[in-house]
């Protein structure tokens, strides 16, 4: 027996396709003659009478040919095995429904008549006769082809339209054998679809292996990814291989692939109103105006070269280290310049190359400059002080000179609220970068210097949102470093239109201000994660509710980060004609206080000396207390 499966799978495997057409094209032909006999049969109670004898001979083969044109006119013989529970039944009958009508005006015409229930018992019979021997066919040539085979037994975990479509492709699969259906809803569970029985969940592991599963599809395409991930993991932690996919529908472009995990809206967990995106009223500030932009790959940076092309200034210099995020900015900006007839020019470099930078203000002729580059990751900095203090300090240095050297009307120093009495080096050293443009301002008679101030934005790198999202699509848990830890948030959009209002103000109060943006309330990054948590359909697993999908784990504040951030030094604010932005004048230190900080730093760098970084900051930043220590609550 297994030399005659064998012979019959290397018959089936040489065939090529015209030869399985024939093949199919004959079973047409030769299934009409039986049918027509059967139908006498039946007629006339197992009996052909006599006059239908007589013209059998010449009938049945024109039945045959017959159903052998027909089948061929509807390229029935054309369709695979695999589709004959899908459109191959249906061209069949209709298929059938011709052969009956042709026979019947065929046999008319010769003046063979033999009845009209004939001709109609002929379609019917045909029709199971086709239907029912391609059936047989494709159960035969399965066998045949998985005969010697490693096999796959699966359970397709969803018995919704994307699981019945799976267990419908998977079927003619040669090595894939779908054993049956595990679906959550009670009503579904004891019934057969698609020939496989539905389950409970909790009879995986005992059907399993009884059936020898290998592995469970997931065809719930609707169910969150959060959701997903947890059925996976339970699904491994029983020795079995998970896959998922999205419905049938998404892969045809039908339908959109959606990210179940609800995007978060601009300021959707702010606890203030966001006052709608308007065009800036100083865009006259940069309209026609040579317009260069440090950072510009960056999420502050890209944002506000956005903005900025809607001032149309005559020329937009990009400036960026990073040769990918200058592509990206780049190629953004692209086409939406190209319209307004702004000139993009892309420059890769570092602001602390000073041949650079100088080179570029002037072959540019740049007249406004919004310094955004800085490294301004707390942890990397902390673990990195040398690079972060030479960057941000340093390069504002050089790249502010620059700027002064080549005649630029402004400079506006992009800066943050960690700068505010730091407890990391990364504040520290915005603190010192805005001490440069302050010593800068006080000794420049041409460029008007400015800092603006502002805190956290929505999504940028490194922020609190694109993590949790992460963490909530992989199913958790949500890491928080302090139950009671809080930072202000504002919009990109926002920030961006604000950062260049307030470069529009900068001059006003004979430069080296320093602007503070109304940052509204600050926010619980605690109730932050619980409310994202909730926007992504699932459920927060704690004390109350310890069968809730993901958890927060508090992990301790990280080296260098405050529990509570500050915008300001002093105690006062003045008002500027928007009401978002406020006004500081700040101490700073002297020229020669300036120069001698400097000089350490350099020296410092030259040296790499590490462990001499804390003690010339904290003699240097007012409010710098690198050593200050929150104690750690020990619930979310």
């Amino acid at each position: 027996m297994s030399a005659l499966r064998e012979y019959a799978f290397r018959l089936v495997e040489a065939m090529n396709r015209p030869q399985k057409q024939a093949v199919l094209l004959g079973v047409d032909a030769a299934l009409a003659p039986l049918a027509l006999l059967a139908a006498l049969a039946l007629v006339h109670d197992g009996h052909v009478p006599p006059a239908a004898q007589a013209v059998l001979p010449v009938v049945l083969p024109a039945v045959a040919v017959l159903a052998a044109v027909l089948s061929m006119l509807t390229r029935l013989h054309r369709i695979q095995l695999k589709a004959i529970e899908t459109q191959g039944v249906t061209v069949v009958s209709g298929t059938a429904a011709l052969l009956s009508m042709a026979s019947f005006l065929g046999l008319i015409v010769q003046g063979k008549p033999l009845g009209p229930t004939v001709a109609i018992l002929l379609g019917i019979l045909w029709f199971l006769m086709s239907v029912g021997t391609r059936f047989a066919m494709l159960a035969l040539l399965r066998r045949v082809l998985r005969q010697g085979r490693p096999q796959n037994r699966v359970l397709i975990y969803g018995a919704g339209t994307t699981g019945v479509q799976l267990a419908a492709a998977l079927r003619p699969h040669p090595t894939i054998v779908p054993v049956g259906f595990v679906d959550d809803n009670a009503a579904l569970q004891g019934l057969s679809i698609s020939g496989l029985r539905v389950v409970a969940p909790d009879r995986i592991g005992t059907l399993a292996r009884r059936r020898n599963v290998s592995r469970v599809l997931l065809a719930m395409p609707s169910a969150s990814p959060a959701r997903q991930v947890q059925l996976a993991r339970r699904l491994e932690d029983q020795g079995l291989k998970v896959m998922t996919l999205p419905s049938f529908a998404q892969l045809v472009g039908e339908e959109a692939l959606v990210d179940h995990l609800a995007p978060v809206t601009p300021g959707r967990f702010l606890n203030r109103p966001i006052v709608d995106p308007i065009r800036p009223e100083g865009a006259a500030t940069y309209t026609d105006r040579v317009v260069l932009v440090s950072g510009a790959g960056g999420s502050i940076g890209s944002e506000l070269c956005r903005q900025l092309l809607t001032a149309r200034p005559r020329r937009l210099v990009l400036f960026e280290v990073s040769e990918y995020a200058l592509y990206a900015i780049d190629r953004d900006l692209r086409d939406v310049a190209r319209d307004l007839k702004v000139e993009i020019v892309p420059v890769l470099g570092t602001v602390t190359d000073t041949r650079l930078t100088q080179m570029v203000m002037r072959r540019y002729g740049v007249e406004v400059v919004f310094h955004a580059a800085a490294y301004k990751h707390v942890p990397l900095v902390e673990a990195n002080p040398l690079a972060g203090l030479a960057n941000n300090v340093l390069g504002t240095r050089s790249f502010a000179e620059a700027a002064r050297n080549a005649g630029v009307e402004r400079f506006i120093l992009i800066s943050t609220d960690k700068a505010v009495r730091p407890t990391s080096v990364m504040g520290a050293s915005k603190r010192l970068a805005e001490m440069v443009v302050q010593d800068l301002a006080a000794r420049s008679a041409g460029t008007v210097f400015s800092m603006v101030r502002f805190g956290n934005v929505l999504g940028s790198s490194g922020s609190v949102i694109p993590l949790f999202r992460d963490q909530i699509a992989r199913g958790g848990p949500v890491t928080l470093t302090h139950p009671d830890v809080t930072r202000f948030f504002m919009t990109i959009t926002e920030a961006a239109r604000l950062v260049m209002l307030a470069g529009a103000f900068s001059g006003q109060d004979c430069g080296g201000e320093v602007f503070v943006l109304d940052m509204g309330e600050p926010v619980r990054i605690g109730e932050l994660a619980r409310q994202m948590i909730e926007a992504a359909g699932c459920t927060l697993r704690d004390a109350d509710t310890p069968d809730g999908d993901i958890e927060i784990v508090v992990t301790g504040l990280r080296p260098g980060e405050k529990l509570h951030e500050e915008l300001l030094l002093g105690n006062g604010l003045l008002a500027t004609p928007h009401p978002k932005i406020l006004r500081a004048r700040e101490s700073c230190l002297s020229e020669a206080e300036m120069a001698l900080a400097l000089r350490s730093l350099r020296n410092l760098l030259a040296a790499g000396d590490e462990a001499a970084v804390l003690p010339l900051l904290a003699r240097w930043v007012e409010g710098f207390r690198p050593e200050d220590e929150v104690p750690l609550a020990s619930t979310a």
